[in-house]
């Protein structure tokens, strides 16, 4: 009996990427590929667009092979990062001050372009 079933969502880690797929391991036993159509419900043009070798992501599992140990996996319909690309948003001191400060220039300047064009 597996430890996985289909449609688990389980965590593993890109340990490789090639134009076909995503390699992944998933614990010290299994590994897994996210085939390239497994990816997204749209044309991929770089698989590097969507996960770097080492990320930590989650995927859905679609078939186990208990023999070799190994998933077939999916991202494309799940939300399968564990943290944002870009990292957190870190907080200021200041806020949204900057933002409250500028905003009254950047109406006053908006407004006179619209006035210049409409002349």
């Amino acid at each position: 009996m597996s430890s996985f079933q289909i449609g688990d969502i389980i965590e593993g880690s890109v340990t490789g990427i090639s134009s076909y797929g995503i390699f992944i391991r998933v614990n010290e036993i299994y590994t897994g590929l996210i085939h390239i159509s497994e990816i997204s419900n749209y044309f991929v043009k770089s698989i590097l667009d969507y996960v770097s070798i080492g990320e930590e992501i989650l995927c859905e599992v679609m078939d186990v092979d208990e023999e070799e140990k190994h998933l077939k996996l999916s991202i494309k319909n799940i939300n399968y990062k564990l943290v944002p690309r870009y990292g957190k948003i870190k907080d200021t001191k200041t806020g949204f001050k900057p933002l409250q400060m500028k905003l009254p220039v950047w109406i006053r300047e908006k407004l006179e372009e619209i006035e210049e064009t409409s002349d």
